[in-house]
């Protein structure tokens, strides 16, 4: 069956979901690269959906998957198992105190439905707050809470659902004199905003430490701390969506570690499961036990599922073993070391950021205008895949294109100089100003 074929049934029978598809029929992934149907090897600087944190086909996730599903896979959502109380276990030695209880799931816009529900019967009331650049997911309280993409043409949001503007040092208009970023100002201004259009039931906060989806934007350091007391101030739960920032990606094991602050509730996936459906909500005792006098309720046909622990206890036994949270550190640097030899090199980059192995390079038309350059980000994206290299361009309005980069943490130096090298190469035959 020809790859002719294969696009036409593709138009034929598969429902389009978001962005293009790549012009590729990927056949198998191992390790860092995934493999189309013609046998090329692709280097995956994405890690899957920014998922798959020990790369592809990892001998000990195989291994997790085989002996799962040949012994105990899935139960009855009321019966429990060794690897899911194993999980919840381990999980709880990552994280600091008071953070103790897990509920296990499969998707991160289920964790993120199953933490709001939390907080909201925890207070008793019912308004949300996230940021205006934000993705927690395509499930109805998920995206209410989303604002970055996908809000028109479905009718009502669930209310309750307030934004903060998203505290984007390159682009933001709040300024100090010496033209610095005041991310004070414009956190001050933003809950002035959340506070006047609050009907006084104000149950949490919703944000990533780094927005992905978003653009790669990372707070400031000092904003979640601040963030936190004003939560506190007005009774409201801090939610952390670390889906693509948990498990090592920006060099601790989990991005709120950098802040020294604590959320009443955080939410895994992506990472957890290295790239298979794996997630969780974890919170304290004391709001557990709330709820549950309360009568929570989020019975669903995958909770608690043996496959989706023992996938989890996987990554995180070769996380340890490996030492990959120093080692996403160690390749972050020598990442922003050459992202920022491209900035200096060409006019086109006009910004840098990002921690650990989740960084992204913001394309525009020059440095001065900071104009988008939604064309170059697709030209650059596309020459790269030509090159052998996979990498994801986020766009969204009033930004240039950004690259975004979230290779697995498994990735070899000479990998990751590789792919650098191709997305040298790339900017430069594109953009033509290097």
């Amino acid at each position: 069956m020809g790859t002719d074929d294969f696009w036409d049934r593709v138009d034929r029978h598969v429902v389009r979901y978001g962005a293009s598809f790549a012009p590729l029929v990927i056949e198998r992934a191992a390790g860092s690269y995934v493999h189309d149907d013609s046998g090329r090897a692709i280097l995956d600087f994405t890690s899957g959906q920014m998922s798959a944190v020990l790369g592809h086909s990892h001998p000990d996730v195989v291994r997790a998957v085989t002996g799962s599903v040949s012994t105990l896979d899935h139960l009855f959502s009321g019966m429990l198992s060794r690897p899911v109380v194993d999980l919840a276990t381990r999980l709880d030695a990552t994280v600091p105190d008071p953070l103790t209880k897990t509920l296990l799931l499969t998707t991160g816009a289920e964790a993120n439905e199953a933490a709001l529900k939390i907080a909201q019967l925890a207070t008793g009331h019912y308004e949300i707050v996230s940021f205006d650049r934000s993705w927690h997911g395509m499930t109805s309280g998920a995206r209410a809470a989303t604002y970055s993409a996908g809000r028109r043409g479905y009718g009502p949001p669930a209310p309750g659902n307030l934004s903060l503007p998203t505290p984007n040092a390159y682009r933001s208009p709040f300024r100090r004199p010496d033209g610095s970023h005041d991310w004070e100002a414009e956190l001050e201004f933003g809950f002035g905003m959340v506070d006047q259009q609050s009907s006084g039931s104000l149950a949490a906060c919703l944000v990533e430490p780094i927005l992905s989806s978003g653009g790669i934007i990372e707070l400031p350091l000092g904003y979640l701390r601040r963030l936190r007391e004003l939560c506190d101030e007005r009774g409201m739960l801090l939610i952390l969506d670390e889906a693509q920032t948990g498990v090592g990606r920006t060099g601790t094991m989990y991005a709120f570690e950098r802040d020294g602050v604590v959320p009443d509730i955080l939410t895994l996936s992506k990472t957890l499961g290295g790239g298979l459906p794996v997630a969780a909500v974890i919170t304290t005792t004391e709001i557990e036990a709330v709820c549950h006098d309360r009568g929570f309720l989020f019975f669903t046909t995958h909770v608690s599922d043996p496959l989706a622990a023992s996938v989890g206890l996987a990554v995180l036994d070769v996380v340890e073993r490996e030492g990959l949270v120093a080692r996403a550190a160690t390749l972050g640097k020598r990442l922003q070391q050459r992202l920022r030899e491209l900035e200096d090199r060409h006019e086109v980059v006009g910004d840098v950021r990002g921690r650990g192995l989740l960084q992204g390079v913001e394309l525009v038309r020059d440095k001065a205008s900071k104009e988008a350059a939604d064309e170059l980000g697709r030209a650059v994206t596309a020459a790269c895949l030509e090159r052998g290299l996979h990498l994801n361009i986020v766009q969204l309005p009033g930004m240039g294109g950004i690259v975004r980069i979230a290779p697995p943490l498994t990735i070899g130096d000479e990998e990751l100089e590789s792919g650098l090298d191709i997305l040298a190469a790339s900017l430069a035959s594109v953009a033509g100003d290097g």
